[in-house]
């Protein structure tokens, strides 16, 4: 009873629901978007309540899950600020980004189309100058608290245990292809490789738009659609990386230039999503591998899922700002890797 009467959600979740841009300070999104991401994923979330307790509402569990997301804050402090049990909240972070993965996945992360590709060259082309460009790759490590029995696998060569996120964005800053769960001292090529998408992509199973003509080359000889990334992945007919060396001549060296401002975006997107979703930052211990392998696809389709319901311009970063205001938007993703 406690909890029904003192609880913070008690306390705070009708207030906020009056004042939109404290509300989004305390999620973050928009009341819109919690309340379409309610409509999505609270059936499924729903407990029932028994002769021994009232079940924690649907609204008051996404509630804790977002809290947790946004804060990277640890289950204690959860506990003691919704007085509910360490334990339960556990439970419920974990259950409620397993339903977030289940219900947006499929909407957020569909198959694209062509044109939806085409687009995604297009937004390259008009953000970066580099043509004929579909994505930008990268990895990121999640720390996390050395796994029992796992000896080295997790220590990467910064010196300390981590997951990798491998992903692939767009020209928008959004998150088109996720990869979370590789042994932290992988590298970032031979994660790629193994992966599904990096499996279909080296055996060209990716179905890119018919090759194209470079701007400004119409009669010459038409080019794959590229993803790029640094020095440490592998050419492809598909995949481009920088030229090495110091000593370049010019076209070379305005080639890695080019190259960079497109690779830049998947740097940026990395950022905005640590900004946003405190779990993603490169200093916060997660308790278990399963936590980081389960919590974290959950805040890429909460941040798609609030900038489709469009209403995130109450508070937002310069590049999210101008990016929003500046250049339409594409969904067209990849899927999940």
């Amino acid at each position: 009873m406690k909890r029904i009467e003192e609880g913070q959600f008690q306390v705070t979740f009708l207030t906020l629901r009056q004042y939109p841009e404290e509300f989004f300070k305390y999620f973050p999104m928009s009341i819109t978007s919690f309340d379409t991401l309610i409509l999505l994923v609270g059936k499924y979330i729903q407990k029932q309540n028994t002769n021994m307790r009232i079940s924690i509402n649907p609204e008051e569990r996404l509630t804790v899950t977002i809290r947790y997301l946004a804060t990277g804050t640890n289950f204690t402090a959860l506990h003691f600020e919704f007085l509910v049990g360490v334990s339960t909240i556990s439970r419920i972070v974990l259950e409620t980004c397993d339903v977030i993965w289940q219900i947006l996945q499929p909407i957020e992360m569909a198959a694209p189309t062509t044109q939806d590709l085409l687009e995604i060259s297009n937004g390259y082309f008009k953000t970066s100058k580099f043509p004929i460009c579909v994505g930008a790759v990268d990895g990121k490590h999640i720390r996390v608290e050395c796994p029992k029995n796992s000896g080295t696998l997790y220590y990467n060569y910064k010196q300390y245990y981590s997951l990798i996120r491998m992903a692939v964005c767009d020209s928008n800053y959004f998150f088109r292809i996720i990869d979370v769960g590789s042994y932290g001292k992988e590298s970032d090529c031979n994660i790629f490789k193994i992966s599904s998408f990096g499996k279909k992509l080296y055996s060209n199973q990716i179905n890119f738009p018919p090759d194209n003509n470079l701007p400004g080359d119409d009669f010459g000889e038409p080019q794959p659609f590229v993803i790029v990334g640094d020095e440490a992945f592998a050419l492809h007919n598909n995949l481009l990386r920088p030229f090495p060396g110091r000593s370049l001549n010019d076209q070379r060296r305005i080639f890695n230039y080019r190259l960079s401002r497109a690779r830049q975006t998947i740097e940026c997107s990395f950022g905005i999503l640590s900004q946003k979703w405190r779990t993603n930052e490169s200093h916060s211990h997660i308790v278990s591998i399963n936590e980081a392998t389960e919590n974290n696809p959950a805040p890429l389709f909460l941040d798609l899922q609030e900038k489709y319901c469009g209403e995130e311009i109450l508070s937002l970063t310069l590049i999210q700002a101008l990016n929003l205001i500046e250049q339409s938007v594409s969904y067209a993703i990849f899927g999940k890797l």
